[in-house]
């Protein structure tokens, strides 16, 4: 349990470069555009080794209390009143505003420390910039320049002098029995609501608008005695109608979060059905291998008619993936969330399941009796034995002969063979098939002598004859 520092302050002030310069990483979405940052994202800053404390980035508070830009400032003031101490951060190059006193009025009112941070003073006279501040009425003003990097030693130093050696926050942990769960999908199906459901609380903002959230948010939860990790992601569009620079970092993070998630839980939205949108979602987590779940939200209202119009409709374009299990849920009122658990459990068990050599072996032995693969020019592949390549997705590696020559239709009906003998459940199954070398490959006989000159004698006789 470290102390938990906040960054708070109006709308592109420049407070998620700082949160990346303390943590070290990359974790925060930048851009010039203002309001960038929605949801709160902790990390860990470990300047002083000695004393880490936990730095959380905050939206900006642009003083509306309406719409997209009140969450973002519900969500700031949570982050606020469960600090340990409040870097307020204002802008050293534009100088005080009257966001900033409205800002500055409201943490008076806060029990928490707070430390003024006048950011962007690179290539400014410092001295005048800090004089600007100071009728703000803070003993220490500290000058830092986040995209460069300087002051933050010293705004750390600051920093752990006024934090309590112990606090509140926890940090994600690396607990390899966690499992990581990935809620994805394309912009306004209700990831948001059903993560905020999940936990219990506000956690993520949630909105009726297409793409409020912008980056992807990690939360740990622990629900009936086991462990998770829930990853709540952008939304998905198509390429083509992706066109601000923001938009495709967040598409990037997404990404990202489903390449290191254990399952990847897909929500469909059940006034719309199946859109292309969908499908384009669907194929990043296919070729990411990850198991999957989908989730089809909104289910609750619709009438007998729509829902069976929507299994049909489900049915049919999600046959390509039917070894999915889909759930019918409600993020807003919560219904079918034990069902979701418990696909998530089975997709979780099979993607991760450990095989041995001897049973993949004979499971490739008895596919082989039941069904042998076609002739292809006089000759029959071979499939001699296997044995497992890796998990989620799980792996398996096939040795013999003339394998190039499988057809596709041969390579499912071993995929769909492996599924029912294992009972493999929401997650894709790979094959790797791998020929034995031959010996006498790029080698040539060297001839003797005495072949040679047969040989010779040969051609001449050839020769004259011709």
């Amino acid at each position: 349990m470290l102390p938990l520092v906040a960054l708070v302050g109006r709308p592109n002030v420049g407070k998620s470069t700082l949160f990346n310069a303390l943590t070290r990483t990359r974790d925060a979405l930048v851009h010039d555009q203002p309001g960038v940052t929605r949801d709160r994202n902790y990390g860990v800053c470990r300047y002083d080794e000695a004393h880490p404390f936990v730095l959380v980035d905050t939206g900006g508070i642009a003083g509306q209390e309406e719409g997209l830009a009140g969450a973002t400032a519900r969500q700031a003031r949570a982050a606020a009143e469960e600090a340990d101490l409040i870097l307020f951060v204002v802008d050293g190059r534009e100088g005080p505003s009257a966001l900033d006193e409205e800002i500055l009025a409201w943490l008076r009112k806060v029990d928490t420390p707070v430390l003024l941070t006048v950011n962007k003073t690179d290539g400014i006279d410092v001295q005048a910039a800090l004089a600007e501040f100071a009728r703000f009425g803070f003993r220490d003003v500290l000058a830092v320049s986040s995209a460069h990097k300087r002051g933050i030693d010293e705004l750390v130093g600051h920093a752990v002098q006024r934090l309590p050696e112990d606090g509140d926050a926890e940090l994600l942990d690396d607990d390899p029995g966690r499992v990581r769960i990935a809620f994805v999908g394309r912009p306004n199906v209700g990831k948001s609501t059903l993560v905020n459901r999940i936990l219990g609380e506000e956690r993520m903002i949630a909105s009726e608008v297409a793409g409020t959230t912008r980056d992807s948010i990690a939360v740990d939860l622990e629900r009936d005695g086991r462990k998770y990790r829930l990853v709540d992601t952008a939304g998905i569009r198509r390429k083509s109608k992706v066109e601000e620079a923001v938009e495709t970092f967040s598409i990037i993070k997404t990404l990202q979060a489903i390449e290191q998630c254990h399952v990847a839980v897909i929500m469909l939205d059940a006034t719309e059905g199946v859109t292309e949108q969908d499908a384009s979602v669907l194929g990043a987590v296919l070729d990411s291998g990850r198991a999957l779940v989908i989730a089809v939200n909104k289910w609750d209202g619709r009438s007998d008619y729509e829902r069976q119009q929507a299994e049909a409709l489900l049915s049919r374009k999600l046959a390509f993936v039917d070894w999915a299990e889909a759930v019918r849920i409600s993020a807003l009122h919560g219904s079918g969330l034990r069902e979701l658990f418990r696909a998530v459990h089975r997709a979780y068990a099979s993607a991760t399941r450990k095989f041995s050599t001897s049973e993949v072996t004979q499971a490739i032995e008895a596919a082989y009796e039941a069904n042998p693969p076609s002739v292809v020019r006089g000759h029959v592949p071979k499939l001699r034995f296997a044995h497992p390549g890796g998990e989620n997705p799980p792996t398996f590696i096939v040795h013999g002969t003339r394998l190039r020559t499988l057809s596709d239709s041969y390579k499912r009906y071993l995929e769909n063979f492996f599924r029912k003998r294992f009972k493999l459940v929401g997650t894709p199954v790979r094959f790797i098939f791998k020929e034995g070398d031959n010996p006498y490959k790029d080698k040539k006989n060297v001839l003797t002598d005495r072949q040679v000159a047969r040989k010779k004698r040969l051609l001449r006789h050839v020769k004259k004859r011709g």
